[in-house]
């Protein structure tokens, strides 16, 4: 248990990729550095362009990871919870923010200023080569989402969106959700496209017994078959 909270500290900075890379005695002395900030509903977290110089883990609540197109249209990139970690990237270079950051609910977050990072690695250079692959790794599965909007059918990209939904916290690859509570314009708009077509896809899937819309929730009924449409490209 924490001073701060009933969290720990070391365990949720460690669901970044970025702690993958240091050794117990680097991730027990960075989250020794970790405080906790919390905010409320509603409230922005941080703004794309914005300086930035830490990463958060979210202890409690949920927030939402958002980016503007040129054309001024806002697009969903992810709706994270507790266990999730964001703001990475400007952890590592001190650059501006890539995205939005808002709180859908109170949220309690872990923040890690990037000088803590700076110090350590300055320490282990070792572990700074680490960093630079699994960096990579990161590269490469962007590269991949890429690819998917750019040459991928409809259905393809909105099948692999929500097995990927189902495998978030609180599911797991084990043990993946059967429920989700997204709406048509948040998958739309985080596979780059509208609200209309997604309708149709889903009423088409929910006549073949894929999946349910209940209340709210997409019901998923037939796991199998939305992993055959993900893999068939």
């Amino acid at each position: 248990m924490d001073v701060d909270g009933d969290f720990n500290k070391e365990k949720l900075l460690s669901k970044s990729f970025v702690f993958e890379a240091l050794d117990g005695q680097a991730r027990q002395e960075l989250a020794s550095f970790a405080y906790v900030k919390r905010v409320t509903s509603g409230e922005t977290i941080f703004t794309m362009g914005a300086p930035g110089q830490s990463m958060m883990a979210i202890a409690e609540g949920t927030v939402r990871v958002t980016m503007l197109t040129p054309s001024a249209r806002e697009i969903t990139l992810n709706d994270m919870q507790a266990g999730d970690v964001f703001g990475e990237i400007a952890l590592l270079d001190g650059g501006e923010r890539s995205a939005n950051v808002k709180a859908l609910t109170n949220c309690t977050l872990v923040v890690l200023e990037r000088r803590s990072l700076l110090d350590v690695l300055q320490r282990n250079p070792e572990l700074s080569v680490r960093l630079i692959e699994l960096l990579c790794q990161r590269v490469r599965r962007s590269d991949e989402r890429m690819i998917e909007i750019a040459f991928l059918e409809l259905p393809v990209r909105l099948a692999r969106l929500l097995l990927r939904l189902t495998e978030a916290a609180p599911g797991s690859p084990d043990r993946p959700l059967k429920k989700l509570s997204q709406s048509q314009s948040e998958l739309a708009s985080m596979i780059g496209n509208t609200r209309e077509n997604v309708n149709r896809c889903l009423r088409k899937w929910q006549k073949a017994d894929l999946i349910s819309l209940q209340d709210g929730w997409l019901i998923i009924d037939d796991r199998e078959a939305l992993e055959e449409i993900a893999d068939s490209d």
